[in-house]
Order: C-alpha cells, then structure tokens, then sequence
C-alpha cells in the first residue's frame, strides 16, 4: 500500500517545492521531470472568447498549470543550468524503433492540433538542436539493445493543422515550454520519441537508457497529462471531476511520489489496474511518459513537485 505524499496545491506550495530541490554538485545528475505538457489552450489569445469557460478556468494561460509552468521554466535554468534539454511527449511515438530529431539551427514546430482558431497557428518558439546530443543519443539506445535514429528536417513525422506533414517539436513541446522559457530558447532542444506499444515496462527502459546523460548536464523531461478524456469533459477540472478521476489522481500521485525505488516501481505498475486508470486514459499516451522519466530517475528518491489535478509534476532520481 503506498503512502499519502506531500502534494504543492497551491503557487507558495510549489515554489517552496521547487526551492527545496537538491542543487547537483558537478558530476551530480539532474532529476528527470514529468510534467503536464498541458494543451494548445495554454496560448490562448487574449482576444478570444473560449466555448468551454470552466475548462479554460483551468487550463487556460492563467489556470493552475499555466502559471505552474512559468514558475517551472526558470527554476530549472538557475537551478541546473542545463547544456541541453531531451524531451519526450504525449505526441510522438513510435513502433519499435526510438526517433530522435536532429534538426540543426532551427528546430521547425509541428502545429498538430486542429480547428483552432488562426492566431493559434502563427505562434512562435524559437530552438535549435544539437547534433552531437542526438547522435548520443541513439547510440545510448543501441547500447542497451535498442533500434534508434536520428530524423532530419526533411522528414514528416506527422499532421499539422496548417495542412501539410510535416517535421518538427510537437505542441507538447513548444507550448509548455514557451511558458516555461519564452518564444526564443538558446539551449538545444532534442525531442525523443516515446514506444508506442503503450508498455510501462518499455517506456521504463526507454527512459533508463538515457540515465547517463543526467550526469552530463542534460535535462530530461516526459510530458503528458494523468487525466486525458475527451469523453468527460468535467475530468480535467478538479471542482467539477467525478470521484473516480480525484482517487486516480491521488494514486498517481502517492504511487510516484514513494520514496523507496523499488516500492516506487512497484506502485507506479500497479497503476495501470486501477479502477480509474482507464476512465481518465481511454488511450494512455498521455499517461505513459511518466515511466519515462520514472525509469531515468529509477534511482534515488522521488518527489511531488506539483500536486495539479490531472496535470502533476515529479522529481525522479533525487
């Protein structure tokens, strides 16, 4: 059975949180993050009126999770001072093989969403890659038997709501971390992509492969969301979600907030048989980044470092 966790509610509840993060010595590694990518309606533009008002109450730009994220971004700057950032999101997987863009000076945004408004399409972050990092990379993954490359500018990995295919970091990527950074970032940015068997043990492994950068200076974080259902609306808002998505959010958080690995590892599995596992994934693509970052950081502690309903984010490896 796991244990209730300390779980920052509120902004003085998670700045103390984030304030209260271990700094790293040198050859120290940096925690690896999950964290709620959110939605396109993080930049929703001021001079539109959203059809859903409560869900825009809470995952608009100044909902918990907005301004979570801008209190997120720059804590980790100072302090970590990353060299690089590998992300890996909700919004791209792959079968069999781990792709990881390497995109140059420029790395070009996938708009995929879809039936926004246009503002929403002329949005601007602005990153470059980092070639060495890719190529590590993929050599890391082949290293612990698994299939791995580098995608290039040239190659579409996806729909993008301007309509073409295209290339790029996906919206859970750019949106948060224009938050959490500002529209122009000068640290590489490499994004990874998850397995798609949806497997919590291979989406372990997948994040365990790459433990070895943390202590190199690269930070690693695994966006998704806990709660993502299309089918009930009233989920993603805690004053108006049913019992059932407040108890699964409460075991994800007392599961990856457990102190002792290998209790961790055991709870955090056990999730997917809970009774609200799957009204609040009816697919888990959102849910599955946290192993993820759980199985970079499968060493050490963890930690809560925001308690955000449906949208948490933990400290893995302290």
């Amino acid at each position: 059975m796991t244990t209730a966790v300390q779980s920052p509610q509120t902004p003085e509840q998670w700045r103390q949180a984030l304030a209260a993060l271990p700094s790293v010595p040198a050859g120290g590694k940096i925690p690896a993050f999950y964290f709620g990518h959110g939605q396109p309606m993080l930049i929703w533009p001021d001079n539109i009126q959203p059809s859903n008002r409560d869900l825009f109450s809470s995952a608009g730009p100044k909902g918990p999770l907005g301004n979570f994220l801008r209190d997120f971004g720059p804590a980790l700057l100072d302090k970590y001072k990353p060299k690089g950032v590998v992300v890996f999101s909700a919004h791209w997987e792959t079968s069999g093989e781990r792709q990881v863009t390497d995109y140059g000076d420029n790395n070009p945004l996938l708009m995929d969403y879809f039936g926004f408004p246009p503002e929403l399409y002329q949005v601007q972050f602005e990153s470059r890659g980092d070639a060495t990092l890719s190529q590590k990379i993929v050599n890391m993954f082949k290293k612990h038997n698994m299939l791995a490359r580098t995608v290039k500018q040239h190659e579409p990995r996806g729909s993008d709501g301007r309509g073409f295919s295209g290339p790029g970091l996906d919206h859970g990527v750019f949106v948060p971390f224009k938050l959490m950074f500002g529209d122009s970032f000068d640290i590489p940015v490499v994004q990874v992509s998850i397995d798609e068997s949806m497997s919590p043990e291979k989406n372990w492994e997948v994040g365990k492969a790459l433990d070895e950068l943390r202590s190199e200076g690269i930070l690693i974080l695994s966006g998704g969301l806990t709660i993502h259902t299309f089918r009930d609306f009233s989920a993603f808002t805690e004053s108006t979600a049913k019992p059932i998505y407040k108890e699964w959010h409460k075991a994800v958080v007392n599961a990856a907030g457990t102190v002792n690995p290998e209790a961790r590892r055991k709870a955090m599995m056990e999730l997917v048989s809970h009774p609200g596992f799957r009204p609040a994934n009816p697919r888990e693509e959102h849910f599955i980044p946290i192993y993820v970052a759980a199985g970079c950081g499968e060493e050490g502690e963890a930690r809560v470092v925001s308690g955000i309903h449906g949208a948490p984010t933990i400290a893995f490896g302290l």
